[in-house]
Formats: C-alpha cells, sequence, structure tokens
C-alpha cells in the first residue's frame, strides 16, 4: 500500500480544498451530481479527513470520485471554506498517479478523454473545438449538432466568435508561438509525464 495521505497533503491544492470539515451536509445538498449519481460530497471529505490509508485507497479505485462535474457549487457554500471538488481533482491525480483508476470503469475512460482533450489542447489551442466533436461518434448531441457544424461558417459570426479566424474572438486560430508556450506548460507542470504514467497503466 503507498503512503496516500502523504502524497495528498503535499498537493498544493490540498490545503485549499479540505481545511477543516465539520460534516455539515451543505456541499452535498447543493451538488447537481449528488442528485443524479450515488455521490456525496460530505462523505468523500470525511473519508479524507480521518486518513485511514484503506479507506482513500478504496475511494482511490472507486467510480465515485469521477463523478464529480467540477462546478464547484460547493466552494462559495461551504461554512468552513472548505472545496470538495477541488479535492476531487487532488484524488483524481492520485488514482492516476498510483493506477487505481483502472480499477473502474468511469477510471479507464480518462485515458481516452485524457488523450484526446490534451491532443487537442497541444494541436488546436482548445479542449473542446466544433470540428472535433463528430456527430456520428456524439449522438447525444442530436441533431441540432449535426446542423450546426454544417452551417458553422454562417452561425459562428453571428454567435460572435471568429471560426478559423486570425486575432481575437472564440474559435479562432491559435498562433503556432501560442501552442509551443502551452506545450511548455504542460512539460514543465508534469502534465506530460502524468498522461505518460496513466498510458503506462
Amino acid at each position: 500500500m503507498n503512503n496516500i495521505i502523504d502524497y495528498l497533503r503535499q498537493d498544493v491544492r490540498f490545503g485549499e480544498a479540505l481545511k477543516a470539515c465539520m460534516n455539515c451536509g451543505v456541499c452535498t445538498a447543493v451538488c447537481p451530481a449528488a442528485e443524479f449519481y450515488d455521490y456525496d460530497p460530505r462523505r468523500i471529505c470525511e473519508t479524507v479527513q480521518r486518513g485511514d490509508e484503506q479507506e482513500i485507497e478504496e475511494l482511490l479505485k472507486s467510480e465515485t470520485i469521477w463523478y464529480c462535474g467540477q462546478c464547484m457549487s460547493c466552494k462559495p457554500r461551504c461554512p468552513r471554506g472548505n472545496v470538495p471538488g477541488e479535492l476531487i481533482s487532488v484524488l483524481r491525480k492520485a488514482s492516476q498517479e498510483f493506477g487505481y483508476f483502472n480499477s473502474s470503469e468511469k477510471g479507464r475512460q480518462q485515458k481516452q478523454l485524457m488523450d484526446t482533450i490534451q491532443r487537442n489542447i497541444l494541436e488546436i489551442g482548445y479542449c473542446v473545438h466544433p470540428d472535433k466533436v463528430d456527430p456520428d461518434y456524439h449522438p447525444e448531441q442530436g441533431p441540432v449538432w449535426r446542423w450546426y457544424r454544417q452551417h458553422i461558417e454562417d452561425i459562428a459570426p453571428k454567435l460572435g466568435a471568429n471560426y478559423h479566424g486570425e486575432g481575437s474572438g472564440a474559435l479562432r486560430n491559435i498562433p503556432q508561438e501560442d501552442l509551443d508556450e502551452v506545450r511548455r506548460i504542460f512539460e514543465v507542470t508534469g502534465g506530460m509525464d502524468l498522461k505518460e504514467n496513466v498510458e503506462r497503466q
């Protein structure tokens, strides 16, 4: 077993995310994910705060940490200033570092998601871009998405976007020098190493 709690405490976000949970449950009451999933931010804070390595390891192997939508509705409402959504980010990174993400279906999906989003960011400068969301692979978007993609050059300017244009605005072309800088940020902050670590597992 790894020394997980020490690893979590080394993450600069941990101290901001979990100060002193008093178990009031406000975070769970306002959490959109808690309404639809078996997801309870209060219970996650309580588990991590107890510091039981075995319980935390089970949490890192579970589906639970992947249900959070990172909306941060919890942040302004916690009377103690905790940020369960940020704690989830710390737990997700630990799950990926230790290889525990492979123990859950939602965790395993992170490989594909990480690969797609990181590639998009490094190649075109966007996490999600209309050119990269193929309606054939995303039927949940419905027929409007297919129609939007077919008419994007006419519609984008009406929505204030600068589709494949130069200069400013959403959907603009990102200059290569900016993409090179983003790649350096990924390298310096460990993003490239994390992706390679996840791919190896």
